[in-house]
């Protein structure tokens, strides 16, 4: 590979200096962001969360994982040149690519990691490419649903996800309202919703659909770790983590599971970006309670619950076969 084919740097943070690379859909199959410790490695978190310019870039995420010693591959899942330009039929056959990258650069325990709609992509990348230790899904979905434009009012009558051209079975969960983003008072959940919540709950309860579209995490030979709130806003992944649970339970599912499920948690959990680094980000933590309602009322809790997330994951990426 050519040195123009890839931007590469160092940057140190505090004791940990960082080496980084820029991936484009052109060049390399995929867009992406990769962040790595400048020190003797073998594990890699592929990072699956949003587009190339979401409120919370995956790039961070990756830099968090990097603070731990483990480097990460933020893949953007839309809005970069080359790629959909919104969640509308994502090729998983990026992900491949960055799999490759990967395997290239001698990493040998691999695992994805997919917030929101990225868990949609974490647990494909297993079932369809293999080779994944772990899979690690953050307030997720347990089925992928309809592609939309960037708008969110006009959905596509296509999956979110295809392989080699063709829709991956998905649920729709009609935005076309307008209605997505706004708050709303409903019998069906005991705290304030957006309106996508009560279009993938009604999704949901078409049981032939759902089923279909079933994300099939036993075939991803990984172990998987689920974690949501039971406050969350914007989608019930506290659902869908019951549901994975126990389809995975009931299969037998011979690798091991672990489900959290955080009392009074929002949707923004997980991974979060270096605080000391990421100073501007957490003086705007009073900005995303108006965003994230849930997050806004219960705070404190949300606040602990991304730190037990946090050293619960890096646990799970480090884990090591035939540890006690």
């Amino acid at each position: 590979m050519k040195n123009s084919d890839i931007l590469s740097g160092k940057m140190m943070w505090g004791n940990q200096r960082m080496r980084y690379e820029h991936f484009t859909y052109r060049e390399h199959g995929f867009a992406g962001h990769l962040a790595a410790p400048d020190s003797v490695c073998d594990k890699a978190v592929i990072v699956m969360m949003g587009g190339e310019k979401s409120l919370l870039p995956g790039i961070k995420i990756a830099e968090r994982f990097a603070d731990y010693g483990i480097t990460g591959l933020a893949v953007s899942l839309f809005g970069a040149e080359g790629l959909p330009d919104s969640p509308d039929r994502i090729p998983l056959e990026m992900f491949e690519s960055a799999l490759r990258c990967l395997a290239d650069r001698g990493y040998s325990h691999i695992s994805t990691y997919g917030m929101s709609m990225g868990s949609i992509f974490a647990v494909l990348t297993a079932v369809y490419f293999g080779g994944i230790e772990n899979v690690i899904l953050v307030s997720p979905t347990h089925v992928p649903f309809e592609g939309t434009d960037k708008s969110k009012k006009h959905m596509s009558g296509h999956s979110v996800a295809t392989f080699r051209g063709e829709d991956i079975p998905f649920v729709s969960a009609d935005f076309s309202d307008g209605k997505a983003a706004r708050y709303q008072e409903t019998p069906i959940a005991d705290y304030p919703v957006m309106g996508m919540w009560i279009s993938y709950y009604h999704a949901y309860q078409d049981k032939v659909r759902e089923r279909e579209a079933f994300l099939p995490l036993e075939k991803s030979n990984a172990r998987i770790l689920l974690i949501a709130g039971d406050k969350d806003e914007a989608w019930p992944s506290a659902y869908s983590v019951r549901k994975m649970e126990a389809y995975l339970t009931g299969v037998k599912y011979e690798k091991e599971v672990k489900a959290v499920i955080y009392k009074n948690v929002s949707h923004l959990t997980g991974m979060m970006p270096n605080r000391k680094r990421e100073k501007l980000l957490y003086r705007l933590l009073p900005f995303v309670g108006l965003m994230y309602k849930s997050f806004g009322k219960h705070q404190k809790e949300c606040l602990v619950a991304i730190e037990d997330a946090e050293k619960t994951i890096i646990e799970w990426v480090k884990y090591e076969e035939g540890e006690a």
